[in-house]
Parts: structure tokens; sequence; C-alpha cells
């Protein structure tokens, strides 16, 4: 991988302030992983031998909890680096990665975690960074799911998902890529019913766009407003 231009990773966040030696050292030791849609790219409590970039595609992050459930973490959106247990002291994986469609990464031997950050001391600050950014947001979602009514629950999901890898179209922001009822049913602490009701609802007051493959915010705004407003219980 050592042919691959800088240009590659120059832009995306955690590796913003290195020069091209550094990125260039960087992806010297980097090997391509392509992971077809609803394969695991690594698995939870596996040995963490690896971390990934991903490049392209969408991973779901999940859990399962003791009485069996599976919880939704987050979405892995491309730019973004995961399973890099190595980096806080772990050597097994703490959740699943599922490709949410067909996803292509570059993956690193977590063993050479030391001697990338070594070669490019900022990577380690802005890894840190990056873990920063996620427990900030796993303290946003918890505060939902203590104090909010599950209406603004999934209208927050949703918002927050336009935020990190929705594109501004002309009729709204969309979310390119599948997320199911049972998915924010998982990220917001509630029943697939609940779910289908609520985006029902709004589905018929032209607040959102709903596909397969695809899921239209028509009016963010207008969104968060209807759920603060016409709040409904679990």
């Amino acid at each position: 991988m050592s042919r691959l231009d800088p240009s590659l990773i120059r832009h995306l966040a955690i590796f913003q302030s290195l020069d091209d030696d550094a990125l260039r050292a960087i992806l010297a030791e980097a090997s391509p992983r392509r992971v077809p849609k609803g394969t695991a790219m690594f698995e939870h409590g596996a040995e963490a031998h690896e971390f990934f970039l991903v490049l392209d595609g969408r991973l779901k992050v999940v859990k399962i909890t003791p009485d069996g459930e599976q919880v939704l973490i987050r979405f892995v959106i491309p730019g973004e680096v995961c399973g890099m247990a190595v980096a806080i002291g772990k050597n097994t994986y703490p959740a699943t990665a599922l490709a949410a469609t067909e996803s292509l990464a570059l993956a690193w031997p977590s063993a050479q975690w030391p001697k990338l950050c070594e070669k490019a001391p900022a990577l380690a600050a802005n890894a840190m960074q990056a873990f920063g950014q996620r427990l900030q947001e796993a303290h946003s979602r918890i505060a939902e799911l203590s104090t909010e009514e599950v209406q603004r629950r999934v209208a927050h999901a949703l918002l927050r998902l336009a935020g990190q890898a929705g594109t501004k179209v002309e009729n709204g922001v969309l979310i390119d890529f599948p997320v199911t009822r049972q998915d924010l049913a998982e990220m917001t602490g509630t029943t697939l019913h609940t779910v289908s009701r609520i985006m029902s609802v709004w589905e018929a007051s032209g607040l959102i766009e709903g596909g397969r493959q695809r899921l239209l915010l028509c009016d963010p705004h207008k969104l968060l407003v209807a759920a603060e407003g016409r709040a409904s219980g679990d």
C-alpha cells in the first residue's frame, strides 16, 4: 500500500496536521479490506489484531446485551477509524462491526500502533480527539434515554445521522444508506412497533420520505419541532 498517494487520507480529520512523509509511512503499513454487506469486519470479544479506516460504505457497530438483545451503538461512515482497541489499552474488540452496505477499508496490524504514533505523533492526539467526540455523543444519547419522550429520541437519532452522514439535496437532507426502523428502535431504546408508528405519522405529514436504501428528511427543523410538540410514550 506504500504506492498509495497521501491524498487518499490527507483530508480525513484523524490525519489532519500530518505531512506527506508521515502519511506515506502510515499507508505503507496498511492493507485493503473489502467487507460484503451483512458480514462482520470484527466481532465483539475477538482478539483485536487490527484496526481499520473506512474508505467507502457504512458499518453498524452493535453490542449484544446479557439477555441476548442487539443494541445498535452507532454507524461508521467513510473517513472514520474503528476497531482501535489498542489505542485504549484493550486487546479484544468491545463491539461488533457489521457492513450495512458493501464496504472498503484500510487495515493496520494493532501491533503497529506504537510504531505509527512514533512516526506520526499527531496521530495519537487526533485519535484521542475522535474518541472524545464519540464519548460526548454517547453521553448525549444516555441523557436522551433518561429524560426524553420516545418521539423526540427518534427525531434526535435521525438528525444525528443526518448531521454525520447526510447530504443536502434540493428537497431536504438525504441519508443515502439503509437505516431500518429496527436500527432506529435499537438506537433509541424503544420497540419496532413504536418507531414504525412514529415514522408512519411523519411520512404522512411530509416530514420524511422512506425507502429501502435511503431516507430523506424533508425539513429537519420541522421534524424536531414536531417531535418536541407531540411527544408520545414508549
